[in-house]
This record gives C-alpha cells, structure tokens and sequence, in this order.
C-alpha cells in the first residue's frame, strides 16, 4: 500500500451567519444597559454603554466580512489584531498628524483628512502583516476592514464622549451619535481601508510590500471616497435641505465603495482559485 498522502485541496468556508448572532446579542446588551442607565442614574455604567454601541457594528462587520473569507487561512486572533492596531495605531497617528496639516476646516482641510486617516489606518496592516505572507489579496481585503473598522469603533466612542460633554450630559444625545455612526459604520472606514489593503496584497510579493501605480491609485481613490464623505453633504444639503442632503451625500457615496469593495472581493476568490492560499507563514 501506498504510504504516502494525498493533499486535499482546502475547502471554502462555508457562512454561518455567526455575525448575525455578534450583532443581536450586542443590540441587546445595548439595549439592557440603557435602560440600567436610565433606572439607576449611574454614571458608571456610560463608559460601558458607549464602548458597546460604538463597537457592536464594527465587530459584527469583521465577523462578516471574515465569514466570506472563502479559502483564506487567516486566524480570527490574527484578524483580531488587525483590528487592534488599526484602531490604535490609526487613531493616534492622525491625532499626531493632522494638527500639523489642518489649521482650519474648510474643503482642502477635508481632503487633507482623507488622505491621513486612509494612510493612518493602513499602518495597522502593514505592523500586523510585516512578518506574515501578504500576497493573498482575500488577506488584505479582511484585514483592511478589521483596521478599519478598529479605527471607526474608537472614533466613535470618542464621538460618543464628545457628544456627552458638549449637550451637558443629555444620554439621548450620546444615544443618537452612537446609532447613526453605528448604522453608517460598514459604508465608510472598513470599506475604504479593505479596497486599499486589498490591492496592496494583490500586488505584493509573498514577504515585501510592493507600491506601485495600482496601490497609489487605490489610496488616491480611498482618500477622495473619505473626503467626499465628509464634504460633499455640506454641498448636497444647499440643494436638499440638511436632512436629506446628507442621507443623499452619504448614500451614493457608501454604494460605491461597497460597489469597489464587492469587485475587489470577487476577484479575491478567482484569484484564490488560481492560487490557494496556504496555512499563514511567517516571513524571516
């Protein structure tokens, strides 16, 4: 009898629908904390209350994005790291950078913020990946959104203090700041930063990060999708009204980069089915 064995070829995940399950117990955890808040008064309980509300979308995101991994062997622990620093690293780096390149708020002001937060936030990948393969670009789809939705759950929560400070403690303001930038979470910083990690990967070799023209345009892109995002409802809201201007503004502007994100994902799996990716390697 022959002794040696034959290898299988890994087979695609299949979706269990787990991100819904994160969702729902979030929400109702949310729910269960405010009204705690609300019957007791205690102050204690506001931190808690912000931190799962701000992050309750973006980890169920993660979860669905990582569901559709396909043949991907990134571990959740790896994902979660991504999430990790593209949070940290991201938020702290545009805390840094942006005082030295915004003196005022105005539409160059808001471009120059595009194209920091996307550099921002893709410095999370680049730590997380520097000592693994990085030439899958299913990898870098999942975990550009982990960073970037790492980025948007702590921006919220800072969103969400702000808002408690300056309405004098009002919890249905802070309440309302978390929900809409909870429910616009998945057509922003996750979509944006899984386009551009996505095409860095493709175009990379297996441990050297390669820039080239396909990555820089895929940053240009990214940058001007985040500056429009937050400039172009103050030009949509002169003609609709504030209201619907912005739900406009942000609506087409999320469907295309969802749009972006879904052909990046589709080719991620051809590309898997050319080349499948292996079990995560280290790079010396």
């Amino acid at each position: 009898m022959d002794s040696t064995t034959e290898v299988q070829p890994p087979v695609p995940v299949v979706r269990r629908n787990e991100w819904l399950k994160v969702l729902t117990t979030a929400v109702v955890f949310y729910i269960l904390l405010l009204v705690a808040l609300l019957l007791t008064k205690n102050s204690n309980l506001f931190p808690t209350l912000a931190m799962v509300g701000s992050f309750m979308v973006p980890v169920a995101y993660v979860a669905f994005i990582y569901e559709r991994r396909h043949l991907s062997r990134l571990t959740m622990p790896t994902v979660s790291l991504a999430f990790i620093y593209g949070g940290l690293l991201g938020i702290i780096a545009a805390a840094l950078l942006e005082p030295f390149f915004i003196n005022q708020l105005d539409l160059r002001a808001i471009l120059r913020i595009g194209f920091i937060e996307e550099f921002a936030k893709i410095l999370g990948v680049l730590v997380i990946a520097r000592r693994r393969r990085h030439d899958s670009e299913m990898d870098g789809l999942i975990l550009g959104a982990a960073a970037g939705m790492g980025f948007a759950a702590l921006e919220s929560n800072g969103y969400a203090f702000t808002a408690l400070l300056e309405s004098h403690g009002s919890i249905s303001a802070t309440v309302e700041v978390t929900l809409i930038r909870g429910l616009l979470a998945p057509l922003g910083h996750g979509t944006w930063t899984a386009i551009l990690a996505s095409v860095l990967f493709r175009e990379s070799k297996k441990c050297n990060f390669r820039v080239n023209w396909h990555v820089i345009n895929a940053y240009l892109l990214v940058s001007i999708l985040h500056a429009m995002w937050d400039g172009l409802p103050l030009v949509v809201s002169s003609i609709f009204g504030q209201g619907l201007g912005v739900l406009i503004a942000w609506g087409a502007i999320g469907a295309v980069g969802l749009f972006i994100l879904w052909i990046r994902w589709q080719e991620a799996v051809r590309l898997q089915m050319v080349s499948p990716s292996e079990i995560e390697e280290t790079c010396i």
